[in-house]
Formats: structure tokens, sequence, C-alpha cells
């Protein structure tokens, strides 16, 4: 059976994105037609909604890694500082093993870069701010809650800079490189 696409379908950005997590996660990326169509709308209206297709890329990247750095966070056993790398050793770990995304990564590495770390709608932003609520969470004394902005900017940078180390400049990184540079921050910092 046939589905024909009722152009005067509506759907909300919310159907967009949940449809767009399934789609990516068959697909390792996002074809609109094929998303549009699997939404039963015409691409006229999914454009309307979502506008560009880095758009739903970055809320469809955010919404699966939110998924999950949050079942990291429910994992974790400790708090401060330990805490704080705990949760980012199972994220990363959870993400490296994702095979829809290191396919996406592989077969756009352009798209990735600039969905993940340049375009307004890009993972980056959103991860600073999860980061900062996992620094809370796990605060110790020497974290000063007016420097929490800044230090989850930065400890975002040093955990992208492992994850992405192909991405960025051709070559892997050592993840236990990035831990003990991520621990460097978080324990001295002012």
């Amino acid at each position: 059976m046939s589905r024909s696409v009722d152009a005067r379908r509506v759907v909300s950005r919310e159907q967009v994105v949940h449809g767009g997590c399934r789609y990516f996660l068959r697909h390792g990326s996002i074809d609109m037609p094929a998303l549009a169509s699997s939404l039963a709308v015409s691409r006229a209206t999914l454009y309307r909604v979502v506008h560009r297709r880095d758009a739903v890329l970055g809320d469809v990247l955010w919404r699966l890694g939110e998924r999950l750095l949050t079942r990291a966070r429910r994992r974790r056993g400790r708090t401060g500082v330990e805490g704080v790398l705990e949760v980012t050793r199972s994220f990363s770990a959870e993400l490296r093993n994702a095979a829809p995304f290191t396919a996406f990564l592989r077969a756009e590495p352009e798209t990735a870069t600039r969905v993940l770390f340049h375009t307004p709608e890009g993972v980056h932003r959103r991860m600073v701010a999860a980061q900062r609520a996992v620094l809370l969470e796990n605060r110790t004394p020497t974290w000063r809650p007016t420097e929490l902005d800044d230090l989850a900017f930065l400890y975002v940078r040093i955990v992208e800079s492992a994850l992405y180390a192909e991405l960025l400049n051709g070559r892997r990184l050592d993840p236990a490189t990035a831990e003990r540079a991520a621990r460097a921050l978080l324990t001295d910092a002012p």
C-alpha cells in the first residue's frame, strides 16, 4: 500500500524531528524527499516547517545525543570531577559505537562539521548548556558559579577534539589524552 502525499497535511517541527530521528537511525543520514514521504507531507511542507536540511540534522543529532547523555548521567555513580569524567566516558563510548552516527561522519564530513560546530542549530551550543548542567550536578567548591559557562565551553571543546579528531584533522586522538586534559581543566579551575 503506498501513501499519497497530501499537500494540505500539517506537520509540526516536533513531528519532523521525531521522524528525522527514526530516519537517521535507519539510514545514517537524512534525505529530505524521503523524510517528507515518510511523514506523508510534501517537500514544500517539510521545508516550510524546518527551512533547511542542516536545521533538521542539528535537531536530530542533538535529540539523539541528548538521549545518550541522559543515560550517561543516570548511570553516574560518583560526584565531583570523577562524576563529570564518568558521564563523559559513558557518553563518548556510546557515541563512538553508534553506527548511524559514525556512518554520517564518514559519508558527510563537511555537513557534519557545519552542523555539529557552526550553524545556529548546531549541536555544540546545546552541548555546552548540557555540560553546564552536568557540572552543576557534580559541583566542587573550586568551580565558581560565574565561571561555569566558560568551564563548560572549554570542557566540551576538549571532548569534541577527541570525539571528532579524524573529522577535524584527519587523525585519531587517544581518549586517555583527552581525559587527562579534561581532568586538568576541572581540577585546576580557579
